[in-house]
């Protein structure tokens, strides 16, 4: 078996997702799934005839039908064997892509955004394997990809649960080039049928509009329900008065001394961190992308909640 070059680390000081109160989660269950266009067993109809729960029709018995399929009050009420037939259910498949690169492991409130995104990850897949539904699991940010193919039931949520806290890329360790078009596009090539993609990152990594993965969400939102996940943390939209600083940025270990007493810094970082997001909102906005945000200083769940309605 080949080595991981790149092997993901748990991330120092990491506090874990918080609590999880199970009657939230509920909560989320239904509209979770409804938002993902009303995706719930016995509401999408499927091609052909077969087992299922929503009638199609009642009609008499021909050769060769199942006997088990008898509808006792139909036959008895004409005098001839009648028979159900049913439009077969067809299961949510969820998609997770999660975000693993070292930029989610920063945190400066009460947990790291790793933190937020294993306990939307965890949310996700829960919701996801009720009613029959199927889980799936694509990492990216680092250099190899993780994938937990479509699975179902508790041993689905044991592998999910173990991928996750495999942690983060570690620092210096640069990521693959836009590394969000590599999952996206890799996720449109294996998710055969409609269902629901969430993507947990930081978009920290997302370049301008126009970029490959904005090009490639739009052709995933084509056929799937897509959920952008923004997770962040309060000092990512401004400096604080600290005086002089070194900053490292942990995808690519690069250092830089700066001066945060300086007024006009401090603007010019919050102006850049404002067009940021605005392009970021704006390019999900066009791909016709769900976004939410979540911070590392907030009740993250009941946020999760907050928007979702």
């Amino acid at each position: 078996m080949k080595a991981d070059p790149s092997p993901l680390t748990p991330p120092p000081g990491g506090q874990g997702p918080g609590p999880m109160p199970g009657p939230l989660v509920e909560t989320l269950d239904l509209v979770l799934a409804r938002r993902a266009a009303g995706a719930l067993p016995g509401e999408r109809r499927a091609a052909g005839l077969g087992t299922g729960t929503e009638l199609a029709q009642i009609r008499p018995y021909q050769v060769g039908d199942d006997v088990r399929r008898l509808d006792a009050a139909a036959s008895a009420r004409t005098g001839i064997a009648h028979v159900r037939e049913h439009v077969p259910e067809r299961a949510l498949t969820t998609w997770v892509l999660l975000d693993v690169s070292a930029s989610m492991a920063f945190g400066t409130a009460a947990r790291l955004k790793s933190d937020v995104a294993a306990g939307v990850t965890e949310v996700v897949g829960r919701l996801a394997v009720r009613r029959a539904g199927r889980v799936a699991l694509l990492t990216c940010g680092a250099d190899v990809q993780k994938l937990l193919p479509p699975r179902g039931g508790r041993h689905a949520l044991v592998a999910l649960r173990r991928a996750v806290a495999a942690g983060v890329a570690p620092d210096g360790a640069s990521p693959p080039a836009d590394p969000l078009a590599l999952g996206l596009r890799r996720i449109m090539r294996l998710a055969r049928g409609p269902g629901l993609v969430v993507v947990v990152s930081d978009f920290r990594e997302a370049a301008p509009p126009g970029a490959p993965w904005t090009r490639a969400l739009s052709a995933l939102t084509g056929r799937h329900d897509v959920l952008a996940v923004e997770v962040a943390d309060p000092r990512e939209a401004e400096l604080p008065d600290a005086g002089q600083l070194t900053l490292v940025d942990p995808e690519t270990g690069a250092r830089m001394e700066i001066d945060t007493a300086s007024g006009e810094l401090r603007r010019a970082f919050a102006s850049a961190e404002l067009a940021r997001r605005d392009a970021l909102e704006a390019a999900l906005r066009r791909a016709r992308a769900r976004h939410v945000t979540l911070s590392t200083d907030s009740d993250w769940l009941r946020a999760l909640g907050r928007s979702l309605r």
